[in-house]
């Protein structure tokens, strides 16, 4: 049974930092359980306001079902209760369903629900598919509004209004009309997290429209940075907010952005570089270059 209720939940994942830990592989690419867990209870030890397991940066595209149960048991028991583990829930309505359900035995505490594969979907049939997750389980549930799961304001009103369960709206599209508007429609009914890639470049500006969390990657190699940048963004510490920017985040995007997938690719080749390797990313995503895993690891050093 889930130590949460949904509106519990909401409010301890608003009240700090979140983020999704990668996946570890090992050189054959099979999940290696032991590695993870040891990571998940190093992780724990930061106060962190939740984890999101198998999430994207935990290449949950590239996981079988029977995968994902076993990441998010392992990310359940490796935590010990030290914060909230969020499952995920995606690809078509019935496998959301059923993620969502197996979610909630493995004692997740909350879920996060991807958009459809594939194919396109209408304002009515987003709806239907996220009525349908919520209805399946007792758990909090945070719809990510990405690529073809883009929701209109009058969509995610109908959905809080039908929905007592759904606690939480993360935006991976940064259309600032839309997050202005939704913000104004719904105000605190639900919670707004930060979802775009490196989500530190927008967390300021965001943190206006209401925005109040964000999903940190870099939160898996350099924890006390990602920490100490989010209270910099909560106190609106612009000037601690651009010097760590300049110091790190922009030179780190410069990185990612030389090849698509590099958002996922460079916070393993991060793990690498501080002496916690995960393994290598599973097709169709490539790993870093040496060059590129040099740049990055003297970049880190950096900022210690």
């Amino acid at each position: 049974m889930t130590r949460y209720t949904p509106t519990e939940l909401q409010r301890v994942l608003g009240s700090g930092l979140l983020s999704f830990p990668v996946t570890h592989f090992t050189d054959e690419l099979q999940f290696d359980e032991a590695l993870y867990r040891d990571n998940l209870a190093w992780l724990s030890s930061y106060p962190a306001a939740g984890l999101f397991a198998a999430g994207g940066t935990g290449e949950f595209f590239s996981l079988i079902p029977e995968e994902v149960g076993r990441v998010v048991r392992a990310a359940v028991e490796a935590s010990s209760g030290a914060m909230p583990i969020l499952g995920p829930a995606g690809y078509g309505t019935a496998q959301a369903v059923e993620m969502a359900r197996d979610a909630e035995r493995a004692g997740a505490d909350g879920i996060l629900l991807f958009p459809p594969y594939l194919t396109e979907a209408s304002q009515d049939g987003l709806a239907a598919h996220v009525q349908a997750v919520c209805a399946a389980t007792s758990l909090g549930v945070i719809v990510y509004h990405r690529a073809n799961g883009a929701f209109g304001v009058p969509t995610v009103e109908r959905l809080v209004r039908d929905c007592p369960n759904l606690i939480g709206f993360k935006d991976g599209i940064g259309d600032i009309e839309l997050m202005t508007r939704l913000y104004a429609t719904v105000g605190d009914r639900l919670l707004y997290i930060g979802g775009l890639p490196t989500a530190e470049t927008f967390a300021l500006p965001y943190l206006e429209l209401g925005v109040t969390t964000y999903s940190s990657a870099i939160f898996n190699f350099a924890p006390e940075f990602a920490l100490d940048f989010y209270t910099a963004v909560r106190a609106q510490d612009r000037s601690g907010v651009y010097t760590r920017l300049n110091d790190f985040v922009l030179p780190y995007l410069e990185i990612r952005n030389r090849k698509a997938g590099y958002a996922v690719s460079i916070v393993k080749a991060g793990m690498r570089a501080v002496g916690r390797p995960a393994g290598p990313v599973r097709p169709p995503l490539t790993d870093l270059t040496a060059d590129e895993l040099s740049t990055l690891t003297t970049l880190i050093k950096k900022v210690g």
